[in-house]
This record gives C-alpha cells, sequence and structure tokens, in this order.
C-alpha cells in the first residue's frame, strides 16, 4: 500500500477524494488544499494524499525522485512511460480498493490529479472495475488516449478537467487533446482553463469546490 498523508473527515467518513501529486512532490504538496475547499462537515470527506514511488527519472539525468512513472521524453505523445502508469495504477486501485472496504461506496470516492497525478486519475478511474463519484484532472494529459475505447470499463464518467492557459511544462493543448478523446467518448466532461501557469488558482479552487459539493451532496 502506498503511504500517504491525510486531512480526515470532518465528521462521519461518508466519502473519499484521493488526490494524486505531480512529479518530484509528494503527498503533502497538495495537502493544505483540503481545509482551503472548506466542505461541509456533514459530507464526511476523508482527503487522501499519497506518495508516488521514487524512481530515476531519465529526462531530469536520472535523478532519484517521486514519481507516478518515467518521462523519457518532452515529446507529448511519448512522455508518459505505459508500463510505469500500468504498474502505479495497481497501487491507485489498491488506495481506491481500502476505501470501498472501509464501506465507502464507489460513488461517493473522487480520484484527483495535478500533472502527473492528473495523467493518473484520467488512466486509472475509467479502468476501474466500479463506476467512481468522478475524476479532477488538473493540467494533465492523457496515457495511451489510442486505447482508451477499449480497455474502458466506465464510460459514464463525470470529469472535471482545468489547465493553465501560459502553462510551459504541460501546453494546454496536451490537456485539450485528453478532453476531446473523453468527449468523443461520450464522458460527461467540462473543461475550465485559467490565465497561470503550471499551478492551481484560486479561481480553479472555487470552481473545484462547486463541482465536489455537486457530486458528493
Amino acid at each position: 500500500m502506498l503511504s500517504f498523508v491525510e486531512y480526515p473527515a470532518q465528521g462521519t467518513h461518508r466519502a473519499s477524494v484521493i488526490w494524486l501529486h505531480g512529479l518530484g512532490d509528494s503527498g503533502d504538496g497538495f495537502l493544505p488544499i483540503a481545509p482551503e475547499l472548506r466542505l461541509p462537515a456533514e459530507l464526511g470527506v476523508r482527503f487522501i494524499f499519497p506518495h508516488a514511488p521514487e524512481q530515476p527519472v531519465t529526462v531530469n539525468n536520472g535523478m532519484v525522485m517521486r514519481s507516478w512513472y518515467d518521462i523519457k521524453s518532452f515529446d507529448l505523445d511519448k512522455r508518459a512511460d505505459e508500463a510505469g502508469v500500468r504498474d502505479s495504477a495497481k497501487l491507485v486501485e489498491a488506495l481506491i480498493d481500502a476505501e470501498l472496504a472501509a464501506g465507502i461506496p464507489p460513488e461517493r470516492i473522487i480520484l484527483a490529479g495535478f500533472s502527473q497525478g492528473g495523467v493518473m486519475a484520467l488512466h486509472v478511474a475509467p479502468r476501474f472495475k466500479a463506476r467512481l463519484g468522478g475524476v479532477l484532472a488538473l493540467s494533465c494529459y492523457m496515457c495511451a488516449p489510442d486505447k482508451l475505447a477499449r480497455e474502458a470499463l466506465q464510460t459514464d464518467l463525470n470529469v472535471f478537467m482545468a489547465h493553465g492557459s501560459l502553462d510551459p511544462v504541460v501546453p494546454m493543448v496536451a490537456g485539450r487533446q485528453a478532453f476531446e478523446t473523453l468527449q468523443a467518448q461520450g464522458y460527461e466532461v467540462s473543461w475550465q482553463d485559467y490565465p497561470m501557469q503550471h499551478q492551481v488558482c484560486q479561481e480553479e479552487l472555487e470552481a473545484i469546490r462547486t463541482w465536489l459539493l455537486a457530486r458528493l451532496t
């Protein structure tokens, strides 16, 4: 099981948000976002922020850091190491299974991610055995979009996507390509963009809060 930090439910635990960080970060990086979202205590939302495994990252001169998968090239169509994504997907699925075992129904589990974490969220949720309550995919792209149609077990997922129009790390066109792939395959997917770089802004957090309230209320 992946190690993680958490922001416990402020009331009885009734829902879970599993939030996956980006390259070189850790679960601690997004932990402060949980109280900023100001979700009502009666929703009972537990936030789980797992730490990605440590591994060498090719584009960073083989430096060992927390990473959901290796990045061997900056080319968008080769950026996600598919084998690594699939290995980490099993670890993320184990976290979801633990919430299911704790009695949280799948429709009250949200899978969220930023950058590499968003790539993982978009990969795992459609292929998971049960339909989750939704996906937050922030400033990210998609691994193996050409395989989604034949591998997906869930196609009626609600997906919230957001991206910075000035993002120099993951160009917004990559996020739009993922959005259009999901849209073409019938997913309930929304798109938001903000005049920011590779980050999360306050306006985006307000939109995320509104979306979470709609999904979990």
